[in-house]
């Protein structure tokens, strides 16, 4: 089993979103069975927590199905996940803080847009102060890289495909 972990600041916007996706993504093709899907969050803001209102109407508009609540990272994480996706930078950097000794290559632990084509940042934008918009960008950004991160995963494990 394949086990992928997204990560963002809270837990509430960007990562269950992305986990969401991910999950849409592999079952369209038959292989949910072959994964387990999480998300996280590098700060306890939103511990127990559900997903932002206007991440769960966005997801609602395409399709996507989230039943998750919002949970820190823990030093565990490292050893029970093959991948783990960070939203941004700062993210990553927290992440890199909390592994300890189970560490990770950059294969492994990385910007989610680090693996899209010619992306014109390596940030998920957080979109929690802004507008619908934003939620919508975020999607957009998020649909593209999960998409990619699936090719990657099914590349380096082609057992799975």
């Amino acid at each position: 089993m394949i086990r992928v972990l997204f990560v963002c600041l809270g837990n509430i916007c960007r990562s269950p979103l992305a986990e969401g996706l991910f999950k849409k993504k592999i079952i369209e093709r038959g292989i949910e069975d072959q994964f387990f899907v999480d998300s996280a969050g590098t700060s306890d803001y939103h511990i127990g927590e559900l997903p932002d209102q206007r991440t769960l109407k966005i997801a609602a508009k395409y399709g996507i199905r989230i039943n998750h609540r919002g949970r820190q990272v823990s030093p565990r994480d490292f050893k029970n996940f093959d991948y783990i996706l960070a939203m941004d930078e700062s993210n990553l950097q927290n992440l890199k803080k909390v592994q300890g000794s189970e560490l990770m290559s950059d294969e492994e632990m990385l910007l989610i847009r680090s693996i899209q084509e010619k992306p014109d940042s390596l940030s998920v934008p957080d979109p929690y102060y802004g507008g619908e918009q934003g939620f919508e960008n975020v999607f957009e950004i998020l649909n593209d890289s999960t998409d990619k991160l699936l090719d990657k995963i099914l590349a380096e494990h082609p057992s799975h495909a």
